[in-house]
């Protein structure tokens, strides 16, 4: 008698997994690019702290290294 046995933790994931794996991502990108465009949209010659910059790259940043990219 054979048994039904689970795949192996290290097996690679199906196609499924993978899309949403991957769906995942584009989306924390793209939220770290609003985030840089928001501290970068100030017009050049309005006289902008350094910090509204400072903020979105921090902010990216974060964002991209929660989700492990």
């Amino acid at each position: 008698m054979t048994q039904n046995r689970s795949p192996q933790p290290d097996a690679a994931p199906g196609p499924e997994a993978r899309l949403s794996r991957l769906e995942e991502q584009v989306a924390t990108l793209a939220e770290a690019v609003r985030a840089l465009a928001r501290g970068l949209e100030n017009i050049p010659s309005e006289d902008v702290p350094p910090e509204e910059a400072e903020r979105g790259a921090r902010l990216a940043h974060e964002l991209l290294l929660s989700q492990g990219l």
